[in-house]
């Protein structure tokens, strides 16, 4: 912890490699000029107008082969000044056109390779790469996990014959920071980094994470009876200390399936602070764990569940008091053990460290004008994930999308609904780029590609439709025939988005509430974010007929 308490003034390899599972740093109040963002291929016909205040083709969604310029036969897919790190590579369709990054104004690239291979080889090597967990393929989607510093400069062209989509991720930190620039090969003692690295990504879910030296750690379980239409109290500690881990115990997996979609959201959880007012954490159970309705098991670094029970990693520091409850609007009383683990703090320490909020909400614009956010307005399709006032870390969304339709009359040609321009009916929910605006920025420092893309899959417009699970992207559940329920997370962990006074995200949502006679697209967010203690969010707890509304 005490590494914690001051601003980091230098990173080595092994820094790095550590911040891609450390959700103890993910509380450190970002230093002034620490930046995330994501270059990607999105569509450049939507900009934002400075003369009229007013974004055009805002909808754009030609986002395949998005670029910053030319430079002869290759696209300039990002350019920044350091010192910083790139943290994740993803594509939908790699292929043999090669990927050039250079480092430092270096006119010699680190890496000159096949954009396919990036994602399949190791240093440049001829063996595949044998690190399953920081280069996922998730339903298509490559994913690369693996850390590329630069101390002064970094640039990435993509060559002729390259693919299709790309995101970038990256961080930059302030210019005294010192970071070992990227030579184009790991060496063995990084390489060893990021074997543990991966080890512990597989090992998510299943294993303590390690408190911070000469802390006390200590542990709870307790089984509370929630009344119906009452609450119960979990955990309720006075003083300074941070909470580690969370496992609520239920039999909820084990009901009929219509069961477990009312139970899960009939229960609440809520979490304050500091003898806070209003909770800074208000969730639906299985949404906050990540997943609904009802229980899907999936494995991520900070939240996972199976049919027995829940569990959550985020790192949940408190000054005076933490006190967590249970909610209960259902008509039966309801059986719950919990087991929490925490670790006291010197209140010193504990007063610098920001404070965790997760908040479920649905159509929740705020104070936006919504006339702009809706079909024939300058900021349509914009869906408002997160709007807060603040200094603080976005880290992520579960996103749980009931979009259902009745079956067209007509068959299609090829297997489902048809492929492409063919389809029988328009369906897909997705190809909703993401969109963070930090610190009152004009155009997003973040803009993606498809809801799909930043999950981290591909081409989920056509099937088959998958389930699956990583570290930081998972989709809990899908329907075999995506009518109906689907559950998606993204969890930016090392990739986390600090902002020092707002941040505002949002993800297109193409498809209206109501699409169809008898035709519904329906979002329900539950983000999950950090910021300063004593400050407060604007979301508040939802009645049980908007959480039942699907």
């Amino acid at each position: 912890m005490a590494e914690m308490e001051r601003e980091q003034k230098r990173y080595t390899y092994r820094d790095l490699v550590s911040r891609l599972y450390d959700l103890e740093a993910l509380a450190i109040p970002p230093q002034a000029g620490e930046k995330s963002g994501c270059f990607s291929s999105f569509d450049r016909r939507s900009v934002y107008n400075a003369e009229t205040g007013l974004y055009e083709d805002w909808g754009a969604n030609d986002d395949g082969g998005g670029f910053i310029r030319k430079e002869d036969e290759s696209i300039v897919a990002m350019e920044l000044d350091g010192p910083g790190v790139i943290w994740r590579f993803w594509s939908a369709l790699p292929k043999e056109g090669h990927i050039r990054i250079y480092i430092d104004h270096s006119d010699i690239p680190v890496i000159d390779q096949p954009f396919q291979d990036y994602f399949d080889r190791f240093n440049q090597e001829d063996a595949p790469s044998n690190f399953p967990n920081l280069a996922p393929t998730l339903s298509r989607g490559r994913n690369c996990f693996i850390p590329i510093p630069f101390q002064e400069h970094c640039k990435v062209l993509l060559d002729k014959g390259w693919g299709a989509y790309y995101h970038i991720t990256y961080t930059t930190f302030p210019s005294n920071v010192q970071v070992p620039s990227f030579e184009g090969r790991v060496d063995k003692e990084s390489a060893i980094a990021l074997a543990e690295a991966d080890r512990i990504l597989q090992q998510r879910g299943t294993q303590y994470f390690k408190n911070a030296e000469g802390a006390s750690n200590e542990s709870v379980t307790v089984t509370v009876n929630v009344p119906a239409g009452g609450k119960a109290v979990l955990f309720d500690k006075q003083g300074a200390g941070a909470l580690s881990m969370i496992r609520i115990r239920t039999d909820i997996g084990r009901k009929s399936e219509e069961q477990q979609q009312s139970l899960a959201r009939q229960l609440a959880i809520s979490m304050k602070w500091d003898n806070e007012e209003h909770p800074s954490v208000w969730a639906p159970l299985g949404d906050f764990f990540g997943s609904a309705p009802g229980i899907k098991p999936y494995r991520s670094l900070p939240l996972g569940m199976n049919e027995h029970e829940m569990y959550s990693y985020w790192y949940m520091p408190f000054s005076e008091s933490a006190r967590i409850e249970i909610e209960n609007d259902g008509t039966e009383p309801y059986e719950i053990t919990a087991e929490f683990q925490y670790t006291s703090l010197m209140k010193s320490t504990a007063d610098n460290l920001l404070r965790f909020h997760a908040k479920w909400h649905r159509d929740e614009f705020l104070n936006l004008d919504t006339e702009r956010f809706a079909e024939g307005g300058d900021r349509w399709p914009d869906w408002p994930l997160l709007l807060t006032q603040s200094r603080g870390r976005f880290c992520g969304v579960h996103l749980h999308v009931y979009n259902t339709w009745e079956q067209p009359e007509e068959e299609a040609e090829t297997w489902w609904y048809g492929i492409g321009d063919q389809k029988t009916i328009d369906w897909w929910w997705g190809e909703g780029d993401e969109k963070f605006f930090v610190d009152g920025e004009t155009f997003p420092s973040t803009f993606g590609t498809g809801s799909e893309d930043y999950i981290g899959y591909a081409w989920a417009a056509e099937p088959p439709f998958p389930m699956f699970d990583s570290a930081f992207a998972s989709q809990p559940f899908v329907e075999l025939d995506a009518n109906g329920h689907t559950s998606v997370n993204r969890f930016q962990i090392c990739d986390n988005v600090p902002f020092m006074n707002s941040f505002e995200g949002y993800i297109e949502k193409y498809k209206g509430n109501q699409w169809g006679l008898n035709n519904q697209c329906l979002y329900a967010a539950t983000v999950y974010w950090y910021q300063d203690r004593g400050t407060s969010d604007a979301y508040m707890p939802v009645s049980l007929n908007e959480r039942l509304a699907t």
